[in-house]
This record gives C-alpha cells, structure tokens and sequence, in this order.
C-alpha cells in the first residue's frame, strides 16, 4: 500500500478557490497531475490517496470541492467507492480520471452520482477546465470518451433512463421548470438538477429542449400536447 500525502496549505497565501483530493495508485500519475493542478492560481491539492479506503477516508476529513478518482484502485469498486465518498461529503464532485473507456462502468458511475468522467489521454488544459466547468455548478456533466462509448451510450439511452428520470423529463416536457417539479414530486431541486444531468449525458442532449426532442423521438416519452417549444423553461 502507498501511503497517501496530506499537503499542508495556507489557503489565504495561495487565494485558491478549489481544493482537490486526488486518488490515483500510481505515483507518477499523482505527480504530474498535481503539478498541473498547482500551475494554476485557483487550484489546489489538498491531498492524495492511493487506493480506496484510504480516498474516502480523505475524502471524509477534507470534503473538498473536487475529487479526481481513478476507478482502477485497490480496495474497492468504483461504483461503491463513489457511493461512499458522496454519503460522507455530499458537496464534493467527483470527477473520474480513467485508462478504460466503455459505457457500461461509465452508466453504472453516472448513475452513483458522478460529475465527469476523462480519459487520462486528455491534455493538462481539458483537465484544468473540467475541473473548472464542474466546480462552477454546471448542470452539465464533463464528458471525455471516445465516440464510440458517447454512441453507444445514447443508443442503449432507453435501457438506461431509470423510472424517476422519465417521470421528470415528462414534466420537463410540459414546460414545467426545476422548481416545478421539485414542488409536484416532493424532492429537492438539487435532486431534479441531478437527475436532468444524467439525462442530458445518457440522450447526448445539450439542453432541456433537445433532452426532450430525442426522448420523443427515441419514444421514450410521448409529446405532449403540441410540439416542445422554446417555452420550456431551464429552472
């Protein structure tokens, strides 16, 4: 087991706004992305691990705004390590850093709550503004995978769409915004927001209208009535 490296930081010193723990069993890797990270005035590595017990662990002390997580670790499956970092600090995003591309484990991580998943062939500039684009809130989710996996991913959409995101792309459908539907479900608009994202990534949709359009046309829902119209609102 390689220990993990707790870094002491003076945030005031550094005027960073994004602290990162950064979970990756091969040295090298945590070296050079951490001296990516750390070129950048915003960001910060507050600390590594180098299996799975040891990322949640640190993942639970720090809760950081960002945990870059590989998903060929030891000790832990990656859907179960994911779960268990999000119960133990629910505001960190997750961000996968991965050698393996292929939709089934992406769907499984996308359903357990994860906000990006990147090849580690991407560039220290992608990486840079993943980290950026999730940690600003976005409801979309950062995506770095080959063509293929983004196909087959939409193409097998209708075996991965659970019950509850259908139930909110209907109301989406019917131009009801997040509050809306956060108000006729009884679940937090966070909870909504969550779930439009995994839509949005299992459709390949880049926005409530297009989500909808495809999922009509792909006969996952029916149209409502008249056509989706730039009435809906983006909550």
């Amino acid at each position: 087991m390689i220990p993990h490296e707790n870094r002491a930081v003076d945030h005031s010193a550094t005027g960073c706004t994004t602290r990162v723990v950064l979970v990756d069993d091969h040295t090298l890797v945590r070296e050079g992305v951490r001296e990516i990270l750390e070129s950048q005035s915003d960001i910060v590595v507050v600390s590594e691990a180098a299996n799975s017990g040891d990322g949640i662990a640190q993942v639970a002390q720090h809760r950081p705004d960002i945990v870059l997580l590989d998903v060929e670790l030891p000790g832990g499956e990656p859907t179960e390590t994911v779960t268990r970092m999000r119960e133990l600090s629910p505001s960190s995003q997750i961000i996968i850093l991965s050698m393996y591309d292929g939709p089934q484990l992406l769907r499984k991580l996308i359903n357990v709550g994860i906000r990006g998943y990147l090849l580690k062939s991407v560039d220290g500039q992608e990486l840079v503004a993943a980290i950026r684009s999730v940690h600003r809130g976005s409801d979309r989710m950062v995506l770095a995978v080959s063509r293929e996996s983004l196909g087959q991913l939409q193409s097998s959409a209708d075996d991965v769409l659970s019950a509850r995101e259908l139930e909110i792309l209907k109301l989406v459908a019917q131009a009801l915004s997040n509050s809306q539907i956060s108000t006729r479900l009884m679940i937090t608009e966070a909870t909504v927001k969550r779930h439009l994202r995994n839509v949005f990534v299992k459709l390949g949709a880049v926005s409530r209208i297009d989500a909808v359009n495809k999922a009509i046309a792909a006969s996952l829902i029916n149209p409502p009535h008249g056509q989706v119209n730039r009435r809906l609102k983006t909550g």
